[in-house]
């Protein structure tokens, strides 16, 4: 089989090629790595790479037995992760030359799972807003979105067929959007988060872009130390609330058309489609969820921006000194207001299997020095429970868009069915 057929492969269509030997672990490493080798210097998805570290461990999983289901994967993970004997940089200067001293939690149970980890992919700076070196794929001139960038990027580009990333607002939703991959973030308290560099830790939430939604369910089942069993078909087609949100005034023609169009592609292939006015509860979460991250990124990370000044971006400082002017008392107040819509959603989903809304405000904005506002998932973040960003079509500018679908808390493996199911009625976006 050719390089280039292999790096169009996803997860799930490399498993059984790979357990069965009939492709090895070193094939799928030349190829990911070939196609590094031709098209990095344009996308810059990559933050650090060791090809002989790579080979090696190929080498290895080929000599011995099967490890798991990811065995001889190919996977990305994004550079506030810790992996042993590599640096998590953080997308910072401030730690370009940390060496991680041992694997963190997700990334101990991929290697164990027999997966190959390919190289630290580009972040934005500690997970904010400045943005790394990275490119949009579809149009190099366009952001990808952060702070996954670098993930998004080498999925969309076939670098890699799956990596890792991380969410505090909407750090995989908006890249996944961006890139017209797909994007899941996990219940947040479902996959431990040791080894990861926090930001707002009632927030941060781990997630991963891959390019098929059975690939998806095979990490969250690795991730979350389930045993993987392929996703099953529905027995009927899904309930579906389409939701506008509170934010509906950011979302421009283009992602006005997208959701429009995904409520009607879902209702005629079946699924019984509603619509959801979000109730008072959800008034005023964007901006509990601007407070809390800032008050807890002021404690994560104060005295980091304390010590490097200006080493540190301008964006940066002004979380942290935002966050350092929420009282406790505010703080206090808007996790009480995030509880209470907590417990409202929940009911909201006695009556629907997914809540369908936008993943991002538009398509990829021009330039590279922004990555684009994370306005459609702050919420959704905020209340904890699973999301998937799932590609549509394509935009007046020919870039991804897509949606966002969002599950009930724990109900992770049950929003991948319905994802599996609403992915299959879209065939626009390639």
């Amino acid at each position: 089989m050719t390089e280039q057929a292999l790096i169009h492969d996803s997860v799930a269509a490399l498993i059984p090629r790979l357990q069965s030997r009939a492709l090895s672990a070193a094939a799928v490493a030349e190829a990911c790595l070939a196609r590094i080798d031709a098209r990095e210097a344009a996308v810059g998805a990559w933050q650090f790479l060791d090809r002989v570290a790579v080979r090696r461990a190929a080498a290895e999983l080929d000599s011995g037995p099967v490890r798991g289901v990811l065995h001889g994967v190919p996977v990305g993970i994004k550079d506030i992760i810790d992996v042993a004997g590599w640096p998590t940089g953080c997308g910072s200067p401030v730690y370009a030359d940390r060496i991680a001293q041992r694997d963190a939690a997700c990334v101990a149970r991929l290697r164990a799972a027999g997966a190959l980890i390919i190289g630290k992919t580009v972040t934005t700076e500690f997970s904010y807003f400045r943005p790394g070196k990275t490119a949009n794929p579809h149009n190099l001139a366009h952001t990808p979105g952060g702070s996954s960038s670098g993930s998004a990027a080498a999925v969309a580009d076939r670098m890699v067929p799956a990596a890792l990333g991380a969410q505090t607002a909407g750090s995989l939703t908006r890249p996944a959007a961006y890139c017209g991959v797909i994007g899941f973030k996990a219940t947040r308290d479902t996959i431990p988060l040791d080894g990861i560099e926090p930001l707002a830790h009632s927030l941060d939430s781990l997630g991963w872009l891959v390019c098929d939604v059975e690939d998806a369910e095979v990490l969250r089942a690795v991730l979350t130390g389930e045993s993987y069993r392929p996703l099953a078909l529905l027995p009927q087609a899904p309930r579906l609330a389409i939701c506008e949100t509170n934010e509906w005034s950011h979302a421009d023609d283009d992602a006005r058309r997208t959701l429009q169009h995904a409520a009607e592609r879902l209702r005629a292939g079946g699924a019984q489609v509603t619509t959801l006015t979000l109730p008072d509860e959800f008034s005023g979460l964007v901006e509990c969820h601007v407070r809390i991250m800032a008050y807890e990124a002021a404690r994560a990370l104060g005295a980091v921006v304390d010590a490097h000044g200006d080493a540190i971006s301008a964006q940066l400082r002004a979380l942290v000194e935002s966050g350092r002017a929420v009282s406790d008392a505010d703080y206090a107040s808007a996790q009480h207001r995030t509880a209470v819509a907590m417990r409202r959603l929940e009911s909201i989903f006695e009556s629907c299997d997914a809540i369908v809304a936008p993943s991002a405000p538009g398509e990829a904005p021009a330039g590279l020095s922004a990555t684009g506002d994370p306005v459609f998932s702050r919420v959704w973040t905020l209340l904890q429970g699973p999301s998937i960003a799932l590609p549509v079509r394509r935009g007046s500018r020919g870039l991804p868009l897509g949606i966002q679908l969002v599950g009930r808390r724990h109900g992770d493996r049950a929003l991948a069915e319905v994802a599996k199911w609403a992915a299959s009625q879209f065939n626009e976006v390639a």
